[in-house]
């Protein structure tokens, strides 16, 4: 990337009030480390702690899913690629953004899974929460008790947003944004 490209990037970067933006594939230690210097910034930001947990939590569990995608899946290094922003929206909400590469299918069944969540409200949220608890794991996802993307949706301060970019019949782009 040239001087000009990278400048750019820079500036379309600061216009959407960026303040983390990684895109490379996703280890635990990497989570862990963009976790470190999330509760930093917002530290310094001075945000209310409880807004600050849930800036967090959302970015742990949405990239935790994704890297968990990724390793059943068997993705190698290029298809296991995660790209996250965090950014700043102009009402002084953040917005945790994330996106990866999925099956078609699977991207499809997620979407409509964020649509319906999107479409309840706090007490809809909660009583589904409560719900997917008393559920028994699928033995199959071990990792996966349901809860996470639920906790997400309560966080949240604005209806989720998904969407889904279908390259081929085997390759898709899924991406997340959820503000706070």
């Amino acid at each position: 990337m040239n001087a000009t490209e990278l400048y750019a990037l820079r500036e379309r970067l600061q216009a959407s009030r960026t303040l983390l933006c990684f895109n490379g594939p996703i280890s635990r230690s990497l989570i862990e480390e963009l976790g470190n210097a999330l509760k930093r910034y917002l530290e310094v930001d001075q945000i209310k702690p409880a807004d600050a947990m849930d800036v967090f939590s959302v970015y742990i569990e949405i990239t935790q899913n994704i890297r968990h995608y990724a390793l059943e899946q068997g993705y190698d290094e290029a298809d296991s690629t995660a790209t996250v922003v965090i950014a700043r929206g102009e009402d002084g909400h953040y917005v945790v953004s994330a996106g990866n590469l999925v099956a078609p299918e699977h991207g499809r069944q997620l979407v409509a899974r964020i649509d319906a969540l999107a479409g309840m409200d706090k007490a809809q949220l909660k009583a589904a929460y409560k719900t997917q608890l008393r559920r028994p794991r699928d033995p199959a996802r071990p990792h996966a008790a349901g809860l996470g993307l639920l906790e997400v949706a309560r966080r949240a301060s604005a209806p989720l947003h998904a969407t889904l970019s279908e390259h081929d019949e085997n390759a898709a782009f899924f991406s997340l944004a959820v503000a706070i």
